[in-house]
């Protein structure tokens, strides 16, 4: 989801909002951001948090970061992960997300059929982590990325928190460049997205998010960024015919 906000902003690409544009727009969506995920995605969203949860490979006990944790739902995988005897950190910039992250992992508390670990949401800037250098097994970002003001910044700051051997993953739409697939994509993205976005009440956030993924670099760019910020071996994987990309890397 996004780029946490902080009291130092980095000036953002062209074509961009300011961090306290994208901030606010995030405090404005917060209670229809998972109706919405689940309409653009026919409820497969959870499936690629799965996944990306999974790439983390997290062992009982460990401590994990969520950056840009949104509502929620990547933590929940991590915290499933890793047991009770480890813990989740989840972290956003959006008071309002975190508000609704905060009333899952309570609700998640009582009703989870399986042991896992509590989950400490709170509020911090993704490009400034308030945490300190090797703190966690791995650090996750889900669908927040593209909304970094400075995406070599926040990856960065991932990698510096994170300690050597530990992985940080990246989860992201990405786009499509084979049709019929890319002639759906640019229908549903340009024209039903914003659609669906006045029908919830706010255009201008789902007319955002199309130019978010259009301007987010490509996944062989991605994986570049990512050995720059002091990642190896890293590898994505593409599912729904391209247009979720999950990158993972190891801490040098």
């Amino acid at each position: 989801m996004t780029a946490n906000g902080g009291t130092t902003e980095a000036r953002p690409a062209s074509g961009t909002l300011e961090e306290p544009q994208v901030r606010a727009m995030f405090d404005r969506i917060a209670r229809v951001y998972d109706r919405m995920n689940s309409v653009m995605t026919a409820g497969m969203h959870h499936r690629w948090r799965e996944r990306a949860a999974d790439l983390a490979q997290l062992k009982p006990g460990a401590r994990a970061l969520d950056v840009a944790c949104g509502t929620g739902d990547l933590a929940l995988e991590l915290a499933r992960r890793v047991g009770p005897g480890g813990e989740i950190v989840a972290c956003d910039f959006s008071e309002q997300m975190l508000e609704l992250a905060r009333e899952k992992a309570t609700a998640f508390d009582v009703k989870a059929a399986v042991p896992h670990a509590p989950i400490r949401t709170e509020w911090a800037n993704a490009l400034e982590l308030p945490y300190r250098d090797d703190e966690f097994a791995a650090a996750t970002v889900g669908f927040g990325a593209r909304n970094f003001s400075d995406l070599e910044r926040g990856l960065s700051e991932m990698v510096r928190v994170v300690r050597p051997g530990g992985k940080v993953v990246v989860l992201e739409i990405t786009t499509p460049t084979r049709p019929p697939l890319s002639t759906f994509y640019r229908v549903w993205f340009d024209r039903i997205v914003p659609t669906l976005g006045r029908v919830a009440g706010d255009a201008d956030a789902y007319t955002y998010l199309p130019s978010s993924v259009r301007r987010f670099p490509a996944p062989h760019e991605l994986a570049a960024t990512m050995e720059r910020c002091g990642l190896r071996s890293i590898r994505y994987v593409l599912t729904a015919g391209g247009i979720i990309a999950i990158h993972v890397g190891e801490v040098a």
